[in-house]
């Protein structure tokens, strides 16, 4: 197969990949950099963005701003040709304050999900910064038009599809994760969503699909199925620019099949991440916390098992005693930690092998 350019707006990256923002600080300007360029689109996870930025313990809304700034800034730098991007969660407390951060230093585009980002269009009006929602359903796609249209007069610049195999905080239900739809079967729920709003608008929205994906010919026939690009998080957190801890990214060469579990989150949300002493020990007791900042509007502090912010900031700094990885479903098809212009390589090798099997296609 020949490789596609993936067009959104006025970019176009060489490559049809975004890079998944993975929070907290596994993908920060460092990774984002890195994939951006590749040819591909790299994305910063603005998520607790602060946690070792000066006085984040003191003020952690003023740290998360400024290490936001400092991360865009620095990924300009890094890749001043690049196509780059932020990842924001809807359910974060300070979400509307770090999407106008984002759009005052002038990112490229915003990925949002954890939540609709029903009242996104209005951050970023009258700038050059791209938007696309992150959702689950066609249904998802289909709420997100609408609300964009009626109230914002915007359609999206593009819509990412997370499959129920991606990693981290999953926008399903614990019991639809024991049979879940297929990526196939979702990409065209998805594509028949938007093609009312295609032909009313008479332009295309470039579908993204993300989840479980670790290798080229998976690319490949996700492009077959109908998804203009695709979104790869696991895969580049098993890299040497992965901004975080040498630990964290071991933790994830170690895991087995078996070792992918889903578990239910102090945000509200299924999550997979990779088992270990730390989960095994939260179902069996909970581990209290003060918070300072309700960081996330979905969790309440005072019944919370565990405070997820902490137990994700310990493992990206190698503590995985007190703290787990977020993990894909295919992390166990990972083994070795490589330089990310390696991966994007032998992605676009397998790309091109591919040779479809129109029984599938």
């Amino acid at each position: 197969m020949q490789i596609p350019e993936l067009k959104i707006g006025y970019l176009t990256a060489k490559i049809p990949i975004i890079q998944g923002g993975m929070g907290v600080g596994i993908s920060l300007s460092k990774l984002a950099a890195a994939v951006a360029n590749n040819g591909a689109i790299g994305v910063i996870s603005a998520t607790e963005i602060g946690f070792n930025y000066p006085g984040y313990e003191k003020n952690r809304l003023k740290a998360n701003i400024e290490a936001l700034r400092y991360h865009i800034r620095q990924a300009k730098v890094t890749a001043p040709q690049g196509i780059l991007g932020v990842n924001l969660m809807v359910a974060t407390n300070n979400y509307e304050l770090m999407a106008r951060t984002a759009v005052e230093e002038g990112i490229n585009i915003i990925f949002s999900g954890a939540g609709l980002p029903l009242n996104l269009p209005k951050y970023t009006k009258k700038s050059s910064t791209l938007i696309s929602p992150i959702i689950s359903s066609g249904r998802g796609a289909e709420v997100i038009c609408k609300h964009w249209i009626r109230k914002h007069d915007y359609l999206p610049d593009a819509i990412v599809l997370e499959g129920p195999l991606a990693g981290g905080h999953l926008g399903f239900k614990i019991e639809d994760l024991n049979s879940p739809p297929s990526l196939d079967q979702l990409i065209k729920e998805v594509r028949e969503a938007v093609k009312p709003f295609e032909n009313q608008f008479n332009r295309q929205i470039p579908i993204i699909a993300g989840g479980g994906i670790v290798d080229g010919y998976e690319i490949a026939r996700m492009l077959q199925k109908g998804a203009h690009g695709v979104q790869i998080g696991t895969l580049f957190a098993a890299t040497d620019e992965c901004d975080a801890s040498l630990a964290w990214k071991k933790e994830l060469i170690r895991a087995k099949k078996n070792d992918v579990i889903i578990i239910q989150s102090p945000v509200g949300l299924p999550g997979r991440a990779v088992k270990n002493q730390f989960l095994e020990e939260i179902t069996r007791k909970r581990k209290p916390f003060s918070c300072s900042v309700n960081c996330l509007r979905t969790c309440t502090p005072a019944t919370a098992p565990y405070c997820i912010a902490s137990a994700l900031i310990n493992a990206q700094s190698g503590n995985l005693k007190e703290g787990f990885a977020f993990t894909g479903a295919n992390v166990y098809r990972i083994d070795k930690i490589k330089p990310v212009k390696e991966v994007i390589e032998k992605l676009c090798s397998e790309i091109i092998e591919y040779d479809a099997d129109p029984i599938l296609v």
